[in-house]
C-alpha cells in the first residue's frame, strides 16, 4: 500500500513556513503523494494554489487534490487550465481528485445552487477531459499547457452510486473519504460493478483518506483542527474526532486495517501543522 500525506492547510495556524517545510520533508521522507483538502468558506488555502507552491519546493512526490470540490467552481475550462498548469510545472506529478461537497455556504458564496451539483460535475468533467485531450478553444487553440500526451490522473471521491458511475465514466480511480476500513470492501464492489458497466478495461485505482494525530496531546490537536474543520455539523465533528487514529499504535493499526481491506493508496491528514509530524509519521508508515 502506498502512503501519502496531506498538507496541513486546514490546521489553524498553518502558514507559509509550515506548509512549505511540510512539503519539503514529505518529499525527502519518501511519501508517495502530497494531498490538499478543499472548502471555500473556511480559512484554508485553495488546493491547486497550495499544490503549486508545493511543486516549487519538491522534486519527486506526487501532488493530489483530495478532493477538489468541483461544481461550485462553475468554470470547467479554468479548472482544466489550473490543473494542467500545476501538472506541467511539477513535471507531470498532479492527480486531480474531485468531489461534490455538501456545504450550503460554499455554494452560496460562489453564487451556485447546491441542487444539481452532480449534473454540473458530470458536465464539467466531460469538458475537462476534452480540453486535456487537446480540444481547441478560441482562436489561439488549447486551454493552458498542452498535457494531451500525459494528462493528470483523475480520481473521484464519494460513496453514492452516482459517484461510482462518475469514477467509471471520467476517472482513473476512486477515493473513499474518512470512513472506517470495514466499509471499503463493500464500496469497492460497487466501484468495480460500475467500472464493468461502463465498459472500462483494467482496474480502477482504489484510495482512501484517513485522519491521524501524533504529539503530546493527540486528542487536543484533533479537536482543535479536525473537530473545528467539521464544526458545521456537531455530530459529524464528534464522529470525525473519535475516528481519528491517535498515537503511534493507533496510526499503525489504522494503516494495517486499511491495507488488509484492500486500499492501494492511503492519504493521511494530520491534526497538527508541526513539520516534525512528517518525520514521525514517516518512521511509522514507510
Amino acid at each position: 500500500m502506498k502512503v501519502g500525506i496531506g498538507l496541513p492547510t486546514a490546521v489553524p495556524g498553518a502558514g507559509r513556513a509550515e506548509i512549505l517545510e511540510w512539503a519539503r520533508r514529505a518529499d525527502a521522507a519518501g511519501f508517495a503523494a502530497l494531498g490538499s483538502l478543499d472548502r471555500l468558506v473556511y480559512p484554508i488555502a485553495e488546493p491547486l494554489v497550495a499544490l503549486g507552491a508545493a511543486a516549487a519546493v519538491t522534486e519527486r512526490i506526487r501532488l493530489m487534490t483530495a478532493v477538489l470540490l468541483l461544481p461550485y467552481r462553475q468554470n470547467a475550462a479554468l479548472v482544466a487550465k489550473q490543473a494542467a498548469t500545476v501538472h506541467a510545472l511539477s513535471d507531470g506529478r498532479l492527480t486531480l481528485g474531485v468531489g461534490l461537497g455538501s456545504r450550503d455556504d460554499d455554494y452560496e458564496a460562489s453564487g451556485v445552487p447546491l441542487r444539481g451539483r452532480g449534473r454540473r460535475a458530470d458536465e464539467m468533467l466531460a469538458e475537462i477531459r476534452r480540453l486535456w485531450a487537446g480540444e481547441k478553444a478560441g482562436f489561439a487553440g488549447g486551454v493552458g499547457p498542452d498535457v494531451s500526451g500525459s494528462p493528470p490522473e483523475l480520481i473521484v471521491g464519494g460513496a453514492s452510486d452516482a459517484a461510482f458511475r462518475r469514477a467509471a465514466q471520467f476517472g482513473d480511480g476512486w477515493m473513499m473519504g474518512a470512513s472506517g476500513a470495514d466499509r471499503f470492501p463493500e464500496l469497492v464492489q460497487k466501484l468495480e460493478a460500475a467500472w464493468r458497466q461502463g465498459g472500462r478495461d483494467g482496474e480502477p485505482r482504489k484510495l482512501a483518506l484517513t485522519y491521524v494525530a501524533l504529539g503530546d496531546d493527540p486528542q487536543r490537536d484533533t479537536e482543535a483542527s479536525i473537530g473545528h474543520y467539521y464544526s458545521f455539523s456537531p455530530d459529524y465533528a464528534a464522529a470525525a474526532v473519535a475516528g481519528t487514529a491517535k498515537g503511534e499504535d493507533g496510526v499503525r493499526e489504522r494503516l494495517e486495517s486499511l491495507r488488509s481491506a484492500g486500499v492501494e493508496e492511503v492519504m493521511m491528514f494530520a491534526a497538527s501543522a508541526d513539520p516534525a509530524q512528517v518525520d514521525r509519521l514517516a518512521a511509522i508508515a514507510l
